[in-house]
């Protein structure tokens, strides 16, 4: 299965998981008055945004180059990503107004076994969307999966303390409800700047990072017939990057000797380095003085 297929069966389960999540989480946080649940079930409807975005931009990014667009569509992956951070930050705005007005008006809830059941039914839930979505997200660096990954793995841990505060509730202790909706809210707005400052990034070309140019570099420097290299320069091509640099050759070899070494290089740029969608290499002369 290969990358766009895989995001795209990522998305849907997604979709159709967060809805299941969302209908459990509604029905027994309004009926028993949990804000932790409630927030959770908040929480779920803006996961099944992000699938949704997931999807739309998963297949958008997979479509190959053309007149247009000569270097494709995969920045649409980042241009979805900042949506789905966007409406997670307002997400957590809403979320947690809410729950300051719980915590302020001392709001109590019912407690109910189906309050545990429902947290340990969406525990459960997400952290296998969480080990799945975290194995695409290493095999194929994808920022939309990355995104999905990290809100599942949130769900997990943010679940378990809807489940503490719920069973706190037995002891008559209710402000724990409206504290974690709270840390719900705060949680989803730090994942959700993150995730758009690095959309952001890749949408205002940022470099390439300094580990992978240190690798390119380590293959340039291994040719010795390269004397100087000047105007090293990256551009994002959706989840990869274009580069582009200038080499100095010996001025006595021939058009055909310092072109080839430049396409030779290009090649194993490209070939060893999976960040790096294309490299072009524009040839220098040099002089160099024989004693």
């Amino acid at each position: 299965m290969d990358r766009f297929k895989s995001v795209r069966l990522a998305s849907i389960l997604g979709i159709f998981s967060n809805l299941f999540l969302l209908f459990i989480k509604s029905v027994v946080g309004f009926i028993f008055n949990s804000q932790a649940m409630i927030a959770d079930a908040f929480n779920s409807a803006g996961d099944i945004f992000s699938s949704l975005m997931t999807f739309v931009g998963n297949k958008i990014a997979s479509k190959p180059s053309d007149d247009d667009h000569n270097l494709g569509h995969g920045k649409a992956e980042y241009i979805y990503s900042m949506l789905i951070s966007i409406v997670m930050i307002l997400t957590s705005i809403i979320v947690f107004k809410d729950s300051i007005l719980s915590l302020i008006n001392k709001n109590k809830y019912e407690f109910s076994i189906w309050l545990v059941v429902v947290c340990g039914i969406t525990i459960l839930l997400k952290f296998l969307l969480f080990i799945y979505t975290d194995k695409l997200s290493m095999k194929y660096n994808n920022l939309l999966i990355k995104a999905n990954s990290k809100d599942h793995r949130n769900d997990c841990i943010l679940t378990m303390l809807n489940l503490i505060s719920c069973l706190f509730s037995i002891l008559n202790i209710y402000f724990l409800d409206a504290l974690v909706g709270s840390f719900i809210a705060i949680w989803i707005l730090i994942t959700s700047i993150k995730i758009f400052i690095e959309s952001y990034d890749i949408l205002m070309d940022k470099s390439i990072d300094d580990l992978t140019k240190d690798r390119v570099f380590e293959i340039i420097n291994s040719h010795k017939e390269i004397k100087k290299v000047i105007h090293f320069n990256s551009t994002p091509v959706g989840y990869r990057y274009q580069i582009s640099f200038t080499i100095y050759v010996d001025g006595n070899l021939s058009t055909f000797e310092s072109h080839e070494i430049a396409d030779n290089l290009e090649k194993e740029i490209d070939k060893k380095i999976d960040e790096i969608y294309l490299t072009v290499i524009h040839v220098n002369p040099i002089e160099i003085k024989k004693d």
